[in-house]
C-alpha cells in the first residue's frame, strides 16, 4: 500500500523508547552523519510535538509540520523514510478522505551499540572519515579509573535496607513505557537456512545458531557483500571449541575478506541522495524540472537499478560507482546523470575508464549540482564522444563513439510538447514515480 501525502493528512504520535539528553547528543552527532540533519530536524519536531500536547493523543496535519521545518512536504516523507529505514520510526497508515497516520518514536541505540554494529559502524567511519571518527569514538571511549591501590568497600542492598512485608506491591507493570527499539531491517537475497544446512552438525552447537547470530551475518553479508559460499569458510573459522560462534572474530573475518578484495578499502552504500543544499529551488513543473528533480531525489543504486529494468545491478557496476562517491566525492545527483549520460551514448554500458574519465573532469571543474553536471555534459559532448582508452584486463585499444541520435533527452534544454523526446521523457519519468 502506497502512501500518497498530503498537508491536510493527520498524525498521531507516540514513543516506545525513552529519549533523553543523552540519547538526543547519540543522535546528533552518531546518527546524523548518516541520515542527515534533516531526518534529524523531523525527529527532534516529532519529539516536541509529543511532550507539547495539552491532551492526549492530540492529533496534527502535515501542514503543521511543513509550517515547523520550512520544508516541501516531499523533503519531509524522504526524512521520514530515513528514518524508518535506521530503526528509529514506525509509521502506520490508514487510507480516507483524510489519510491518518501514527507515528512512533523509537530511541537511538547506545553509543556502545553503535560503535560494534556491523553496519551503522562501518557507514559512520566512510562518511565522516577517520579524523571525524577518531574524535568521536574518544568521546564515548569508556573513562581508564585507576584503582590499583584501592578496596572496593560497597556495601550491598541489604546492608542498607530492611524489607517490609506489610507492604503491598504490584508486579503487573507491563504497560509501562520501555525503551524499545527496532532492529535494523536489511532486505538480502543471503539464503541463511542454506548456509545453516552447509554447515556440519557435528561442527555446531545446538544453540549455534541463534536470532542474534542470524542477523549479524545478515548484516555482515550485506555491508561485505559476501555470497554463501564465502561466508560458509568465514562461520567456519569463527567457531570456537564449543560450537559457538565468535561474533567479534567473525566480523573481524568478514571486514578483513571485503578488505582484501577491494585493495584495503572498506564499503560504503551508494543509497544516498542528492545533499538537500545542493538541490534545484522547486519552481517549475515543466517535464525538465521533474527530470532534474528525479536525478537529485534518487539514489545512484535506484538510479542504475531502474535504468537496468528492476534488476539488480552487478557487483562491477555498484563497486564504480561506490569509488564515485568514495574516492572521487562524486555527489549522488551528479552520478545520476553521469549513468544517465554514458548508458545512453555508450549502448547501455558503464565502461570503468569511460566513466572514470568524464568523472575526473567533473571533478577538477568542481561539478557539485545536477543542473551543472548537465550542462557540463552539453557543452563537452563533443570532446567525450570520440574517446580513446585502452583497458587493462587485455591490453586492446577501444573506442567509445556515438553519434548524436543516441543522446540523453535533457540535452534539449526546451523540451516542447510536439517533440519526439517528450514521449521518452515521459517514460523515463513513470519509473521512477
Amino acid at each position: 500500500m502506497q502512501d500518497k501525502l498530503t498537508p491536510a493528512d493527520l498524525y498521531l504520535i507516540y514513543s516506545k523508547g525513552i529519549i533523553t539528553s543523552e540519547k538526543i547528543q547519540i543522535l546528533t552527532s552518531l546518527y546524523q552523519p548518516i541520515i542527515g540533519y534533516t531526518a534529524v530536524s523531523l525527529y527532534l519536531t516529532l519529539f516536541n510535538d509529543l511532550n507539547g500536547k495539552k491532551e492526549e493523543n492530540e492529533e496534527f496535519s502535515h501542514h503543521h509540520l511543513m509550517t515547523l521545518m520550512q520544508l516541501k512536504l516531499e523533503t519531509i516523507k524522504d526524512a521520514r523514510l530515513k528514518l524508518e529505514g535506521i530503526g528509529l520510526l514506525k509509521t502506520y497508515f490508514k487510507e480516507g478522505e483524510i489519510n491518518n497516520y501514527i507515528y512512533i518514536l523509537y530511541s537511538p541505540i547506545s553509543a556502545y551499540e553503535f560503535f560494534n554494529h556491523p553496519i551503522l559502524n562501518i557507514v559512520l567511519y566512510n562518511n565522516i572519515g577517520s579524523f571525524e571518527y577518531e574524535k568521536l569514538r574518544n568521546i564515548y571511549k569508556a573513562p581508564r579509573i585507576g584503582s590499583r591501590d584501592y578496596h572496593d568497600i560497597t556495601v550491598s542492598f541489604e546492608d542498607v535496607y530492611t524489607s517490609n512485608t506489610n507492604t503491598s506491591l504490584l508486579f503487573n507493570n507491563v504497560d509501562i513505557i520501555n525503551d524499545q527499539r527496532i532492529n535494523l531491517a536489511v532486505k538480502s537475497n543471503f539464503d541463511i537456512d542454506l548456509l545453516i544446512e552447509s554447515i556440519p552438525k557435528v561442527l555446531v552447537s545446538e544453540k549455534c545458531f541463534t536470532k542474534e547470530i542470524k542477523e549479524l551475518i545478515l548484516n555482515l553479508a550485506y555491508i561485505y557483500r559476501i555470497d554463501n559460499l564465502n561466508m560458509q569458510g568465514l562461520v567456519r573459522n569463527a567457531l570456537n571449541e564449543r560450537g559457538l560462534i565468535d561474533k567479534n572474530e567473525l566480523s573481524k573475518s568478514a571486514r578483513n575478506y571485503f578488505q582484501f578484495e577491494n585493495n584495503g578499502r572498506l564499503p560504503t552504500l551508494i543509497y544516498n541522495k542528492q545533499p538537500e543544499y545542493l538541490k534545484t529551488p522547486v519552481g517549475s513543473d515543466s517535464k525538465l524540472a521533474k527530470l532534474i528533480y528525479m536525478f537529485e531525489n534518487t539514489t545512484p543504486y535506484e538510479f542504475l537499478r531502474k535504468s537496468y529494468g528492476n534488476v539488480e545491478p552487478t557487483n562491477r557496476d555498484k563497486k564504480l560507482i561506490e569509488n564515485l562517491m568514495q574516492e572521487q566525492k562524486i555527489n549522488p545527483g551528479v552520478i545520476n546523470v553521469l549513468i544517465d549520460y554514458v548508458l545512453k551514448v555508450n549502448n547501455k554500458k558503464l565502461n570503468k575508464d569511460y566513466v572514470e574519465a568524464i568523472a575526473g573532469q567533473w571533478k577538477r571543474l568542481k561539478v557539485e549540482t545536477v543542473v551543472d553536471a548537465m550542462e557540463v555534459c552539453r557543452k563537452e559532448h563533443k570532446k567525450f564522444k570520440k574517446t580513446v582508452f585502452k583497458t587493462d584486463y587485455n591490453k586492446t585499444s577501444q573506442k567509445v563513439v556515438s553519434d548524436d541520435t543516441n543522446l540523453p533527452v535533457w540535452f534539449d534544454k526546451e523540451i516542447k510538447k510536439e517533440d519526439n523526446d517528450l514521449e521518452e521523457l515521459n517514460e523515463v519519468l513513470k519509473d521512477f514515480e
